[in-house]
Parts: structure tokens; sequence; C-alpha cells
């Protein structure tokens, strides 16, 4: 397949505009939404930097002291229109560390602080100057590897008219995807029983956001991570609530 160097993926079939509306109506509609969803994003992002700055500061000690290496790692993904997208996480493995790029709960390649990070998901700081500089949102799908994008094209093809968000209702209803990937066959678990699922739910956030459902969708993360609830996404309509208990098995089949 020919790839583009501005557009990795090739050219994008985007979703065809809905009966009775014109091309007019709906650029204007679209302009106000991406606009104001901008405005949003800029305004949080550059508190949050300003008011988490002496985290960062302790984080990037930490890194510093216990293992050799950088102290972010940045991730290649497909971004907004297919373009390339560089996200920024702090460290979390060792600076020799290879294998797998799906990370168990209980990897062995984290250092002590980076199971801490990936245990809070304070590894994912540094993508607030990603959603600043514009390449991400504060809610959104979740960015991807072009190589698993590639599988599911059609449903990207949707999922790629929205910038990628640091939330969004995927990360709230995958949040424990850490604990139930198959640590025997990561990637064949992956992308058999759980990217089909997770391309569905960030393709139905594509065609339905709103400013209110991405207000939404920070607060239930702020309970997730604050009050430590399980959160679960209706797979029909996006409805977030709190998910039953369940065991492991469960969510490996549910998601």
């Amino acid at each position: 397949m020919e790839r583009s160097v501005d557009n990795p993926l090739g050219p994008l079939q985007l979703r065809p505009l809905a009966e009775g509306t014109t091309p007019a109506s709906r650029t204007f509609t679209s302009i106000v939404k991406r606009g104001t969803k901008r405005g949003f994003d800029i305004v949080v992002s550059s508190a949050l930097l300003v008011i988490t700055a002496p985290v960062f500061g302790v984080i990037a000690l930490l890194i510093a002291v216990e293992s050799r290496g950088g102290i972010l790692y940045r991730c290649h993904r497909v971004g907004f229109h297919g373009r390339p997208l560089t996200v920024l996480k702090f460290r979390k493995m060792r600076s020799d560390a290879s294998g797998p790029a799906l990370t168990l709960a209980d990897d062995d390649r984290f250092t002590r602080i980076g199971r801490f990070l990936a245990a809070t998901k304070l590894d994912e700081l540094p993508q607030l100057w990603n959603v600043f500089r514009g390449d991400m949102s504060l809610v959104g799908p979740r960015p991807e590897d072009e190589r698993f994008v590639d599988l599911q094209r059609d449903l990207y093809a949707t999922i790629l008219t929205v910038r990628p968000g640091i939330t969004g209702l995927t990360q709230l209803a995958f949040a424990r995807e850490s604990e139930i990937l198959d640590p025997n066959d990561r990637e064949g678990y992956y992308v058999r029983d759980l990217l089909p699922q997770k391309a569905r739910i960030d393709a139905l956030y594509a065609e339905r956001r709103t400013l209110w459902l991405d207000v939404k969708v920070l607060c239930w993360t702020a309970a997730a991570l604050f009050v430590r609830r399980d959160i679960a996404i209706d797979r029909r309509t996006g409805d977030i609530g709190v998910r039953r208990k369940a065991t492991t098995e469960d969510d490996r089949r549910r998601g």
C-alpha cells in the first residue's frame, strides 16, 4: 500500500452528509463546534500545565534518579485526518527494555516509578502539551498505532475526523486493559477481541460528540482516577455509568 508523508494511511473516505443537511450549514456548524472545543482545550490544558508543573518536576526527578534514559517516551500514532502524531508520555520502562508494545499491569519491564505511573495514569500527563499545541484534545478517540488503524479502516474513516484525546469513552471503558490482556498472546487478543470494540466506541463518539459530552467524560474520568470507580459505556448510545462488579474473565469478554 502506498503511503504519503502527510497522511500515512492514504486518502480517507469521510462519512457522507446526513439527510437534509446542506454542505453550507454543516460547514458552519462544524466550524463553531471545532472552535468551541479548541478554545475549551486551550484554556483547560494551559491551566492544568501551570497547576501540575510541580508534579512534572517531581516525576521527572524520580525517573532520572531511578534509571538511565530520557524522561519522556514518544509514541508514534495516527492523528487527526490520518496525520502522523507523536504522543508524549513519561517513561515507565527501563531504557534497555524490549518486547511487546502492549503492556501488562505487572509488566516486568516497568521501573518502580514506572509501575506507579502506569497504575495512576500519571504517565499520560505530558499529553497536556499535545493538547495545548493542537495535536490532541482533552477528550477524543484513543490515538492508535498505524498497524491497528489499518485493520479497522472503515471505522477509522470516521474516527480520524476528530482529534484524538487524552481521555474519552474508550479510555474509560478499557481503563483496565493492561489487566485483561492475555499474557501469552497480547497482540492477538487485542486485535481479535479489544480493537473492534474500541473502534466502534470511538466511531460512536466521533458521530455524537458535543461539548456537554466532553464535560461528562472529564467528570467521569475524575471519578475513575480519584474515587477509583470502574466505568461502563453503553455500546449503542455512549451513555456513561458505574460498572457493576465483574470478574477479570467478564472484563475480557466485554471490555
